[in-house]
């Protein structure tokens, strides 16, 4: 059980797509700073609809996105740690 951190837009670089080619059923998918704007496009909301994700609350604030981005999951740092802890191993793209 794995959480992928994802820092990046998926417009920047491939750390996206990488991180679900790579993850499996039991992985979870954080998304945090730019990496939060993936969910504003179709194509990543497919390819993630399966994926447990969580999105940095202060991250999404922080881009005025606390609308569009409403239904997912949004954790704050102590629940971040806490994810951190809960999974055997993070790695961020």
């Amino acid at each position: 059980m794995i959480l992928h951190h994802i820092q990046t837009s998926p417009n920047q670089d491939n750390a996206l797509i990488c991180a679900i080619n790579y993850a499996d059923q039991a992985d979870s998918i954080l998304l945090s700073g730019n990496g939060v704007y993936a969910l504003l496009e179709e194509k990543w909301q497919v390819a993630l609809q399966t994926k447990q994700i969580f999105l940095l609350e202060s991250d999404v604030q922080a881009r005025g996105l606390i609308k569009q981005l409403g239904n997912y999951a949004c954790i704050d740092h102590s629940q971040f740690v806490q994810q951190a802890l809960i999974h055997k191993k993070v790695i961020t793209w």
